[in-house]
C-alpha cells in the first residue's frame, strides 16, 4: 500500500491536510462546548476523527486517496480530539467560574490565562512523552483503542473483524449502562494499578448504601489523593533527578535494575522541560493575578503566595492527572482541581482569587492527558518506536496539529461563550466550584484531609512509581460511575485467566477486542450525547 512505502511522515501544513485539520477542529470544539454544557462531560472524539479520515479515503479523488495513509488519519484524530478537550475542559470550564461568581469582567483574563496554560500543558507533555516519567510504552488505553481502530480499517481481515465485534459489544454494553471503557482498559493496563482503581471504584459505589459513609462529602477521597499525590510527586522527582546513567542516544541504565531502557526523550531534556514548565506556570499565574486585578484584593505577601501556590498547584495537577490517564485511561481533572480549590480556601485567599485559582488549575491536565493518548496512537501506528527518526518527526507533526486545534478551539470559544452564557449554558462542574467558594471553608476540612492523606501516602509508597497504587486508588474514590468497579474487576479476572491458560494468539485477540470495547463505548457515548439515543 502507498502509506507502507512512505519514508517521511506527512506534514501538517500540506494544503488539503491543513484545511481538513482546521475543519475537524472547528467541529471538535463545537461538540466539546455543546456536550460539556449540557451533560457535564467531554466525549472522546478521537475515534470519530479516525472514522472521518477513513471515509474521506474512500472518495475516488487524488487528494482524498492520500488519507489511506494511517499517519494522515492519525493527524485528523489528533486535531478533533485536541479541539474537543481544549474547548470544553481547558477553556470553557475555567471561564465559567468567574461568570457564575458574578464577575464577568474576569472572564477575558481567565480565558487568556487558561489558553496559555493549555498550550503550556500540551507542550510539556510533548517534551516529556517517552521519558522515564511518561514512557510511550505506558498504557494510555484510549490511544491504544484509536490506533487499533485505524490499523483495523487499514488492514481489514481478522483484526478488523475482532475490532468490529468488540466495538459492537462495546456499543451494546454501553446502551445497557455497562461502562465498557473500564472493562476494556482492564485488558490493557497495569494490573496492579487497575486493581487498586477497581477497589477505589468499589468503595465509592457501596460506602454509602452499605455503611452510610460518603467518601466524597467527608473529603476522604480528596485526602487520599493529596497524600498519594505528594508521594507520587516525590517519586517522579526521583525518576527525573535520581541516580541513573544515561547515554547520549537516550538509552537509560536504571540504577535499581541495571537494565537498559530506550527512550526518545533523554532525561536531561525532561528535567529541563519540567523546570521551564514550572517557570511558565509562574509567569501565567502572575499574568492572571495582574490582569485579574488581584493586586487590589490582596497584600503583597498574599499576592506572592497566590502566584507560587497557583503555579505549583497547576504543575502538580497536570502530573497527577497525567499519571492517572496513562495508567487507567480516566483522569479525575475536576476532582483534583477541586482539591486545589480547597487548599486555596484553607490558605485564606479571597473569593475572586479562588475563582481564578480554580479556573487556572482546571485548565491544566486535560490537554496534557489527551495529548498523551494521541501520541500513544501515533507511537503504535509508527511501529512502536522502531524507527526513531520517523517517531520523532511524526510526534512533532502531531504536536503542531494539536497547537492548531487548540488555536481553533480558543477562537471558537472566544466567539461562542457570550451566546452560551446568555442562555445560562455553563458547565455543571462550575456550579460546584462556585458554591464551594461561596460557602467558605468548612470547619474540620483540613484535619480530614490530613488524616486521610496518611493512608494515601503509605499506599503510594508501597506500590512505588511503576504501580501508582495510591494515586489509582484515590482516582477510583473520586469517580462516581455506576458499576465501573465491576467492569474493571471482572476484566482483570478474565485477563488473568486468559494470560494464565490461553495461548499467545488468544491474548493478542483479547487486546484487540478490548480496544474494540473502548472504541464502542466512545462511539456510543458520542452519538448518545449528540442524538440522545437513550432517554
Amino acid at each position: 500500500m502507498e502509506h507502507e512505502q512512505e519514508k517521511r511522515h506527512p506534514k501538517t501544513f500540506e494544503p488539503f491536510a491543513f484545511i481538513l485539520i482546521v475543519a475537524t477542529s472547528i467541529l471538535g470544539a463545537i461538540i466539546g462546548m455543546q456536550i460539556v454544557t449540557s451533560l457535564g462531560v467531554t466525549p472522546n472524539t478521537a475515534i470519530i476523527g479516525a472514522l472521518v479520515a477513513m471515509l474521506i479515503a474512500r472518495i475516488p479523488v487524488n487528494w482524498f486517496l492520500r488519507y489511506k495513509s494511517v499517519h494522515r488519519q492519525n493527524l485528523v484524530q489528533t486535531a478533533i480530539s485536541s479541539a474537543t478537550f481544549g474547548a470544553a475542559n481547558s477553556l470553557l470550564i475555567p471561564i465559567g467560574i468567574p461568570y457564575l461568581m458574578g464577575t464577568p469582567d474576569l472572564v477575558v483574563p481567565m480565558l487568556l490565562g487558561a489558553a496559555l496554560a493549555m498550550f503550556a500543558d500540551a507542550t510539556i507533555l510533548y517534551k516529556i512523552f517517552d521519558s522515564k516519567l511518561f514512557p510511550a510504552s505506558g498504557t494510555w488505553a484510549p490511544g491504544v483503542a484509536t490506533a487499533e481502530s485505524i490499523k483495523a480499517g487499514d488492514k481489514g481481515g481478522k483484526r478488523a473483524g475482532l475490532l468490529g465485534i468488540g466495538a459492537l459489544i462495546g456499543v451494546v454494553g454501553s446502551y445497557l449502562s455497562i461502562p465498557m471503557s473500564a472493562f476494556g482498559v482492564a485488558f490493557i493496563g497495569n494490573i496492579w494499578a487497575l486493581g487498586m482503581f477497581g477497589v477505589g471504584l468499589l468503595i465509592r459505589q457501596y460506602s454509602m448504601p452499605l455503611f452510610q459513609i460518603d467518601v466524597n462529602a467527608l473529603y476522604i477521597a480528596h485526602g487520599v489523593m493529596i497524600g498519594a499525590g505528594i508521594v507520587a510527586l516525590i517519586q517522579a522527582a526521583i525518576l527525573v533527578f535520581g541516580f541513573s546513567k544515561q547515554k547520549k542516544d537516550g538509552t537509560v541504565i536504571l540504577a535499581d535494575t541495571a537494565s537498559e531502557v530506550e527512550y526518545t526523550r533523554p532525561i536531561a531534556e525532561a528535567r529541563r522541560t519540567l523546570g521551564l514548565g514550572f517557570i511558565a506556570y509562574l509567569v501565567i499565574s502572575l499574568l492572571i493575578a495582574i490582569i485579574g486585578g488581584l493586586v487590589t484584593h490582596m497584600s503583597v505577601g498574599m499576592l506572592i503566595g497566590f502566584i507560587v501556590f497557583a503555579a505549583f498547584a497547576a504543575f502538580v495537577h497536570e502530573i497527577i492527572v497525567g499519571i492517572a490517564a496513562m495508567h487507567s485511561g480516566w483522569f479525575p481533572a475536576f476532582a483534583v482541581a477541586f482539591i486545589t480549590l480547597l487548599g486555596g480556601m484553607m490558605i485564606g485567599f479571597p473569593p475572586v482569587a479562588l475563582a481564578l485559582l480554580a479556573g487556572f488549575s482546571a485548565a491544566t491536565g486535560p490537554a496534557f492527558a489527551d495529548m498523551g493518548y494521541d501520541l500513544k496512537t501515533g507511537y503504535i501506528l509508527r511501529g512502536n518506536g522502531k524507527d526513531k527518526e520517523l517517531e520523532r518527526e511524526g510526534r512533532k507533526q502531531q504536536y503542531i496539529t494539536a497547537l492548531i486545534a487548540f488555536a481553533v478551539a480558543l477562537v471558537t470559544v472566544a466567539l461562542a461563550y457570550p451566546s452560551y452564557f446568555a442562555q445560562n449554558l455553563v458547565p455543571p462542574i462550575d456550579k460546584v466550584y462556585v458554591s464551594t467558594i461561596q460557602a467558605g471553608a468548612t470547619p474540620g476540612v483540613a484535619s480530614q484531609l490530613l488524616l486521610w492523606a496518611i493512608p494515601g501516602a503509605i499506599l503510594q509508597l508501597i506500590g512505588g512509581s511503576k504501580r501508582q497504587l495510591g494515586v489509582m486508588f484515590a482516582t477510583g474514590l473520586l469517580i462516581a460511575t455506576a458499576n465501573a468497579c465491576w467492569a474493571v474487576l471482572a476484566g482483570i479476572a478474565i485477563r488473568f485467566l486468559v494470560t494464565r491458560f490461553g495461548k499467545k494468539e488468544t491474548v493478542a485477540s483479547m487486546t484487540i477486542l478490548a480496544a474494540g470495547f473502548i472504541a464502542g463505548d466512545a462511539l456510543y457515548n458520542f452519538f448518545n450525547s449528540v442524538f440522545k439515543l437513550k432517554k
